[in-house]
């Protein structure tokens, strides 16, 4: 099975983080997708709210689709919650299966600062997907590309990156979507509808459980 892994802190998890999911799905022909809530992230801890809660949320927010599902793999530990730890354990749990870890161009341009990122690279298939704000040209920032991308492969929505570890990437063009989890929490804080940027089952979850007030 090609099963694509989609982490994320998902604070709340949004239409943006499921449509691209989907998007990905289809584009790179993966048959799953399994969301993977953090646990702890050392890189963001700011309005984080409680892991249970946010793989909760996933969990519902995942279920109305029969090729999503979420794992509790990093919500169920304590401690830091590392990626690389997190796709050695997955490699483990799936060992027949084909692995992609799926990044936004902002996360695979952090990955420098990431826990063994040169081993993330060797161990595990990468897909790059585009992320609103950022121009599809920016993954030319990033230290492991072999060589820069060609501005002309912006009409692309599918294509192949070199790494300097011999390996590749495939960077994916997904629709962008002006949804994100920060603009969700601020328009809760203004007691502003979210009903247009989650699902109402995620909705009605956040308000019964007064998150991000």
């Amino acid at each position: 099975m090609r099963l694509g892994i989609f982490g994320g802190t998902f604070n709340p998890i949004h239409y943006g983080h499921l449509k691209a999911a989907e998007e990905v799905r289809k584009k790179c022909g993966l048959e799953k997708i399994l969301f993977v809530p953090s646990g702890n992230p050392p890189l963001k801890s700011q309005n984080l709210v409680e892991a249970k809660l946010r793989y909760e949320m996933t969990a519902i927010a995942v279920s109305s689709n029969s090729h999503f599902e979420v794992s509790d793999i990093e919500t169920a530990r304590s401690g830091k919650s590392y990626t690389v730890d997190t796709v050695s354990r997955l490699m483990r749990l799936y060992p027949k299966d084909e692995l992609f870890l799926i990044l936004g161009i902002d996360a695979f341009l952090d990955l420098p600062l990431w826990r063994h990122p040169d081993k993330i690279l060797s161990s595990i298939n990468i897909i790059v997907i585009t992320r609103p704000g950022l121009d599809i040209s920016d993954i030319n920032k990033s230290p492991y590309l072999l060589e820069a991308m060609a501005h002309r492969v912006k009409r692309q929505e599918h294509f192949e990156l070199k790494l300097k570890n011999g390996g590749a990437a495939e960077l994916i063009s997904v629709t962008p979507y002006a949804i994100s989890s920060t603009l969700i929490r601020k328009r809760i804080k203004e007691n502003k509808a979210i009903r247009d940027f989650v699902p109402l089952k995620i909705a009605a979850y956040i308000k019964q459980n007064n998150l991000y007030q």
